[in-house]
């Protein structure tokens, strides 16, 4: 399988030159030529097979490149049993009737980062070997809270590489800062920005198509590449836990071998739903796609009326993880949507770069909305959500899934299209104790640290404290640097100690 550009489809690379890469030279993303297709009876067969062979099956037919040994090394090595604290890896929870939540936190910190980010570092290293002649691979990362953490575990000590996290200085939960903050590794590096998500990004994806910049890099035999979802080896895993959820759906006799499901993803970046649509092209009998935003609702607005407009007050919420006005990945679907036309996603990013904004033509909305629906929920609706789950059917979801619930519940409204439905939650609730105990308690907040929230929430909902957030209580903080956006290349280098 080969890979081109969305924004040059005369470009070819192999799966591993995408990777080691992360982004095009031109700036865009890197896509499979054609998608694999999986027939029902290879979906089916998959039902009897742990996660890590259903992993396999999925990964082999987009890195051909890649011998079986390799394959064996980066998944059995990604999943293994002591990583996860379930023995399925992405369990599939029935909530009630057809209300199924997949759960994707149970790796090392906590939220569905991990699901991808514990693979990349074992697929870059081989990829590295393949491509990169030897050089030290620089990783640099924007988080919006999740992605820093999961890449810095995934990577620290990783041979050859160095990995570089940035976060908005205000925008992340105080677990998630000190999850960053206190990072252990000799390879590893957390700085802080003066701005949001949206900053971090476009300043991150300006330095690594920054000639000048890698030039410097290449001087010391270093190259960049990313473990944002810009890079196709942390979309490609998740494409892995939608085929499996579906299994686990059959197993547990909630469906039938070809019946169709809904998935209802919570969406900031937009990653985590493309890879449940690439699962659809394969095969994967989804019917709908429903994009859940929260307040921060671009995404809702670009998928009802085929305007894109970044240009919109910004809000910090309670689910910072999806607090983004430039969902990247979204590039990825209008170049498929439009036919493989690179041509058209250049007008429309060079729009969105100019203007902030950009507006699709009626036939490719109208072939979006064929595929996705959407909807979004604001501050009182998540805190609502989060009660009346876990009054109801005693279930503790985060912030970031009661969105995603509070959407799919209108949607079935709507429409009364209530067939079996997967709902990906993202992060374990603990991850944002205050938030989920202010919730429980009906809007008040305790006046506690945030380890005495964690003790509390545990108390009030009797759900376990993930192991990995009970040790960072003693754990020192390392990182405390602060930059300004326009200084991030410099901190680079001082970072790197160049």
């Amino acid at each position: 399988m080969l890979y081109t550009s969305t924004r040059d489809n005369s470009i070819r690379v192999t799966a591993s030159q995408a990777i080691a890469q992360g982004i095009s030279e031109e700036g865009g993303l890197f896509v499979p030529c054609e998608l694999p297709k999986f027939s029902l009876d290879k979906i089916t067969s998959m039902t009897s097979l742990s996660y890590i062979e259903r992993a396999k099956t999925v990964l082999r037919e987009f890195l051909t490149d890649f011998t079986e040994e390799e394959l064996d090394y980066c998944v059995n090595g990604a999943y293994a049993a002591e990583k996860f604290s379930s023995s399925k890896i992405a369990p599939v929870v029935n909530v009630h009737g057809n209300e199924n939540i997949l759960e994707l936190w149970h790796g090392p910190t906590c939220a569905f980062k991990d699901m991808a980010l514990q693979l990349l570092p074992y697929l870059m290293t081989v990829s590295a070997k393949k491509t990169a002649d030897g050089k030290t691979i620089v990783i640099l990362v924007a988080t919006s809270g999740d992605t820093g953490k999961a890449a810095l575990e995934g990577f620290k000590n990783v041979e050859n590489t160095k990995i570089l996290v940035f976060y908005p200085v205000d925008g992340v939960s105080p677990m998630q800062k000190l999850q960053m903050t206190t990072q252990e590794g000799e390879n590893v590096a957390v700085c802080a920005i003066n701005g949001n998500f949206d900053d971090a990004q476009s300043a991150v994806k300006s330095i690594f198509t920054n000639d000048e910049i890698k030039a410097q890099l290449a001087e010391k035999n270093m190259m960049f590449s990313s473990a944002n979802s810009i890079n196709w080896g942390r979309l490609v895993p998740q494409i892995v836990y939608y085929f499996s959820a579906y299994c686990d759906l059959i197993e547990q006799g909630r469906i039938k071998a070809g019946d169709e499901i809904n998935v209802v993803v919570p969406t900031g970046n937009f990653g985590n739903i493309l890879a449940g649509y690439y699962a659809k092209k394969m095969g994967l009998p989804i019917k709908k796609l429903v994009c859940a935003s929260n307040t921060n609702n671009v995404l809702t607005d670009f998928l009802k009326t085929g305007e894109y407009n970044r240009n919109r007050k910004f809000y910090a919420t309670t689910s910072p993880s999806m607090d983004i006005l430039i969902s990247s990945n979204l590039e990825r679907l209008l170049y498929h949507m439009s036919g493989e036309d690179s041509n058209t996603v250049n007008e429309l990013m060079s729009a969105l770069s100019k203007d902030g904004k950009y507006r699709v033509s009626p036939q490719l909305i109208e072939k979006i909305q064929e595929e996705f629906s959407a909807g979004y929920c604001d501050e009182k609706c998540v805190d609502e959500t989060i009660k009346h789950n876990f009054d109801d059917y005693k279930y503790l979801c985060d912030t970031h899934t009661a969105v995603a619930v509070d959407v799919y519940e209108n949607y079935v409204k709507e429409t009364g299209d209530d067939i079996p439905t997967v709902i990906d939650s993202t992060a374990s609730p603990y991850k944002f104790s205050k938030s989920v105990l202010t919730a429980l308690l009906g809007g008040k907040t305790p006046s506690l640290s945030e380890f005495d929230m964690v003790d509390e929430l545990n108390k009030v909902s009797d759900f376990d404290v993930p192991k990995p957030l009970k040790a960072l209580k003693d754990k020192k903080v390392r990182f405390t640097d602060v930059c300004d956006k326009e200084n991030m290349s410099e901190m680079v280098f001082k970072l790197l100690n160049l």
